[in-house]
C-alpha cells in the first residue's frame, strides 16, 4: 500500500509538469490510460525517479502502426468507406502514446462508428510505449465488428470431451477445411456440406461436441432453441428464423460461422398434419433458407435430435443437411476415456478400477456417467461425515456399487418392460447344474469368450428358448445370465405389448429391439411367450394381433428392414480410437466389437403352442428343457431358502428333501416361508427356530404343483426335439 500512494503521488507531479510543459509549448499531447508500475513510468510517457529528482524522458515517436478497428455493428462496417475510416482512426490517435496489445477505448458517440482500436504492432518499438504523430503511417489490417470482437475475447481454454474424438474430426474437416482452403475446393469442383445432422440418444454428448469444436476452431457458434423461436402472432416464428439465418450471414463474414439447431424434432416435425400448421410454416421456411445458404463454406448448419423418424424427410435430402453422423452408446473403450476424464480431478482411491466400471456400465452414456461419478462422490462425502476420524475424503469402490442402485442407463428409463432386475448370482439358484452349463455355452460363453467362437468360425445362436414346468427357475435363470454377461436387460411380457390400438402392438415390440440394439451386448427376455405369440396353425382367422406379433418378431430376429441409424459399428457409426491400450482393455474391445447383436432369451410352459417358424434355426434355435428338481437339486434348494431362517438341531434337511417329490423350486420356497410362519404361530413372537415338525405340518397345507401327466409331456416333446 505503501508504494501505491507514492506512485499515486508520482502521478499527480508528472500530470502537473506536464501540463506546464504543455502551455509553455503551446502544443496539445494526449496520453492513453495504462499505468506501468513495473518500469518506473506513468501515464505511458516514461520517466526516472533519481536522488529525490524527476526528469520527463519523451517516448518514442513512431513509424508506422498496424491496427484492428473494432465497429458497432456490421451495417457500419458496410456503409463505411475505408478512407473515411482511415482518417477518423488519425484523428482518434493524434499525439497518443500506444504499446503492442493496447486496446483504445473511443467515447461513444452517435457519429463515430469506432468502439475499440487494438494495437497490434509499432514500428521502430519492440516493447515500453511510442507516440503516434501526424507523421505516423497508420495501416488498419483489420475491421470488425463488436459481437465478433467479444467472441474472440472470450476464454479460448479448451473443452475437455472424453470418447467422441472421431466426431470431433468429422466436425473439423466439415466446418474449417472449406474456410480454410476456399481456392483448394473451387479448384476441385467441391461442393461444400451446408449441413450436419448429429443423430444419438440423449446425454451422447451431441451438444458439448458442437461447443468444444467450435471453441477449438475458433468459430462463432450461434445457438438456436424452437421455443426461442415460436412467436405468438402468426408469421413471428419464421420472422425470427429468417433473422437468426441473417445474422448467421454477418458473421460468416468475418470468420467461421455454426448455426446449431438442438432438439431439431421439436422445431421441424413432419408435416401434414392439419393442426401442425405454424410448424409446417416453420419448416417451409427453413428449408427455403437452407436452400439459400450457398457454397461459400462460411457458415454450417449443425443440427442434434434423438429423433430422427420424427424430422421432416425433405430436411435430410442431399443440399441441405448433406451429412448425417451417427453417434451411438458408448463403447467399453469410450465409457473408459469417459471414466478417466470425470475422475482425473476426483480423490480416487488406489483400487477404484475405471476398466470394471467400463465393463459394468453396458448402455450408459456420458450423462449417465457423469451422474454416476457425482453419486459415487455423495456417497463417499456421506460416509466421511460419519467417519469423523478420516482425515481426507476418498471414493473407493464400494462407492460405486452404491451409484449403480441409483442411476440406470437413461436409455432404458422410457423403455417398455423390465429393465432392472435383482441381482442374481448362479450360486443362488439350487441343482439345475446342465441346465446352467448349456445356458453359459449358449450365452455367456459367445458374449465373455467372442475370440474362441471367431477362431473356430462359429456364430453364438440368435435365440433359445427355455421351456418346463411352471416354478422351476426359468426367469431366474435368465437373470442370472444377464448378471453374469453384464449386459443390459430387456423383459418383455404380454401386458407390456398389448394395446387397443391397431398397430401399436407391433410398434411397441420393434422399439423394445430398437432399445436393445442401441445398448448391446443386450438380452431381450420374452416371458410367457406362449401368451404373446400363438400358432398360426391353430388359428382361425391368421389376422390376429398375436400373429401380426409374431410376423414382426420373425423379422426382427432375421434382421429384415434394420435401419442404418440402429446398427452399431456400421460405417456411419463413429466410435472413439484408443491408441495406447493394455491387453485387457484390448480384449474387451475386441469381445464387445463381435457382440454388436442381441440376444432373444423366451421362456414358457407350453412349447406346443408355438409356431414352427420360430423354433427353426436362426430364430429360436436352442431350445433347453428346464426340469423339475431331483433329490440333490431339492436339497441344494432347501439349503439356499434356509440360509437367513434359523433352524433347530431336529431339522434334516435331507428327509425334508425326500418327502418334497414333485416340488417345484417355487414349492420349496414357500414350503420354508410357510414352516416358518407355523414356528411364529405355535411359539409366539418370541420364536427363534424351526424345528423338524413345522416342516412335516407344512407339508400337509402345501402341495406340490407338478403332477405326473405334466411331466411325461415335457419328457416326451424333449425327447421328440432331440430326435429331431
Amino acid at each position: 500500500m505503501g508504494m501505491l500512494n507514492i506512485w499515486e503521488h508520482v502521478s499527480e507531479a508528472l500530470n502537473k509538469q506536464a501540463a506546464l510543459r504543455r502551455q509553455k509549448e503551446g502544443k496539445e499531447m494526449r496520453v492513453a490510460n495504462k499505468p506501468c508500475r513495473d518500469q518506473l513510468c506513468g501515464e505511458q510517457a516514461r520517466w526516472q525517479l533519481e536522488r529525490g529528482s524527476i526528469y520527463f524522458i519523451y517516448g518514442i515517436k513512431l513509424r508506422a502502426a498496424a491496427l484492428r478497428v473494432v465497429l458497432k455493428s456490421a451495417a457500419l462496417k458496410k456503409s463505411t468507406p475505408r478512407a473515411v475510416l482511415q482518417e477518423t482512426i488519425r484523428e482518434l490517435l493524434r499525439n497518443v502514446y500506444v504499446s503492442p496489445g493496447y486496446v483504445v477505448t473511443v467515447a461513444p458517440s452517435p457519429e463515430n462508428p469506432v468502439v475499440y482500436v487494438e494495437i497490434l504492432s509499432a514500428s521502430p518499438l519492440e516493447e515500453g510505449a511510442g507516440l503516434i504523430t501526424p507523421q505516423t503511417s497508420i495501416k488498419i489490417k483489420e475491421v470488425i465488428t463488436l459481437e465478433w470482437y467479444r467472441h474472440l475475447s472470450e476464454d479460448t481454454a479448451k473443452t475437455p470431451v472424453a470418447g467422441l474424438d472421431d466426431v470431433g474430426k468429422s466436425l473439423k474437416e466439415i466446418i474449417d477445411l472449406p474456410f480454410r482452403f476456399p481456392k483448394t475446393f473451387k479448384k476441385l469442383g467441391l461442393s461444400v456440406p451446408n449441413g450436419v445432422l448429429l443423430i444419438g440418444p440423449p446425454g451422447v454428448g451431441k451438444t458439448l461436441m458442437v461447443k468444444a469444436v467450435a471453441k477449438e476452431l475458433g468459430a462463432y457458434l450461434l445457438g438456436i432453441s424452437g421455443p426461442a423461436l415460436h412467436g405468438s402472432r402468426p408469421g413471428e416464428g419464421e420472422e425470427n428464423l429468417r433473422r437468426v439465418f441473417e445474422k448467421g450471414r454477418e458473421m460468416s463474414n468475418e470468420g467461421p460461422t455454426i448455426l446449431f439447431f438442438d432438439e431439431l424434432d421439436s422445431l421441424c416435425p413432419k408435416r401434414g398434419s392439419s393442426n401442425n400448421a405454424p410448424e409446417d410454416r416453420i419448416v417451409a421456411q427453413l428449408l427455403t433458407l437452407l436452400d439459400g445458404v450457398g457454397s461459400e463454406g462460411r457458415m454450417v448448419i449443425v443440427a442434434a435430435t434423438n429423433r430422427p423418424d420424427a424430422l421432416e424427410p425433405a430436411l435430410r435430402r442431399p443440399g441441405r443437411f448433406d451429412r448425417e453422423v451417427i453417434i451411438g452408446t458408448p463403447t467399453v473403450a469410450q465409457r473408459r476415456s469417459i471414466l478417466q476424464l470425470l475422475t482425473s480431478d476426483m480423490p480416487i482411491s488406489a483400487e477404484v478400477d475405471l476398466a470394471k466400471l467400463a465393463e459394468m456400465t453396458t448402455g450408459y452414456v456420458g450423462a449417465d456417467l457423469t451422474a454416476l461419478c457425482r453419486e459415487a462422490a455423495m456417497q463417499a462425502v456421506s460416509h466421511s461425515s460419519w467417519d469423523s476420524t478420516e482425515t481426507e475424503t476418498m471414493i473407493n469402490m464400494g462407492d460405486f456399487q452404491e451409484a449403480f442402485k441409483k442411476i440406470q442407463p437413461s436409455s432404458f428409463r422410457s423403455a417398455v418392460g423390465l429393465t432392472e432386475c435383482k441381482l442374481v448370482t448362479w450360486e443362488q439358484i439350487g441343482g439345475l447344474e446342465d441346465v446352467k452349463l448349456k445356458l453359459k455355452q449358449s450365452i455367456e460363453w459367445p458374449m465373455k469368450f467372442p475370440e474362441a467362437f471367431a477362431r473356430m468360425g462359429l456364430s453364438h445362436p440368435k435365440g433359445i428358448l427355455l421351456y418346463g414346468p411352471s416354478g422351476c427357475a426359468k426367469t431366474t435363470l435368465v437373470k442370472a445370465v444377464a448378471t453374469s454377461c453384464h449386459c443390459s436387460f430387456l423383459s418383455v411380457s404380454g401386458a407390456d405389448l398389448f394395446s387397443p390400438y391397431v398397430g401399436d402392438s407391433e410398434k411397441i415390440l420393434s422399439q423394445v429391439f430398437r432399445q436393445a440394439r442401441a445398448n448391446t451386448p443386450a438380452i431381450i427376455f420374452l416371458d410367457e411367450i406362449d401368451s404373446i405369440l400363438g400358432s398360426r396353425a391353430l388359428c382361425r382367422t391368421g389376422h390376429g394381433v398375436s400373429e401380426r406379433v409374431l410376423s414382426v418378431l420373425l423379422n426382427e430376429l432375421d434382421g429384415v428392414g434394420l435401419k442404418v441409424t440402429e446398427r452399431r459399428g456400421g460405417k456411419l457409426q463413429l466410435e472413439a480410437q484408443c491408441q495406447e491400450q493394455s491387453d485387457e482393455e484390448r480384449k474387451l474391445e475386441f469381445q464387445e466389437t463381435l457382440n454388436k447383436d442381441f440376444m432373444v432369451v423366451a421362456a414358457t410352459n407350453r412349447p406346443d403352442m408355438l409356431d414352427d417358424a420360430l423354433l427353426r434355426p436362426g430364430r429360436l434355435d436352442k431350445m433347453i428343457y428346464i426340469p423339475p428338481p431331483d433329490l440333490k437339486g431339492r436339497l441344494s434348494i432347501l439349503k439356499i431358502c434356509t440360509e437367513k431362517i434359523p433352524l433347530d438341531t431336529d431339522v434334516s434337511l435331507e428327509d425334508v428333501a425326500v418327502l418334497t417329490n414333485l416340488f417345484s423350486g417355487a414349492d420349496i420356497e414357500n414350503l420354508c416361508k410357510e414352516a416358518a410362519l407355523l414356528a411364529l404361530q405355535e411359539n409366539g413372537l418370541e420364536a427363534t427356530a424351526v424345528k423338524q415338525e413345522h416342516f412335516v405340518k407344512s407339508l400337509q397345507t402345501v402341495k406340490p404343483s407338478l403332477n405326473i401327466k405334466d411331466l411325461e409331456f415335457y419328457e416326451k416333446f424333449s425327447n421328440r426335439e432331440l430326435a429331431s
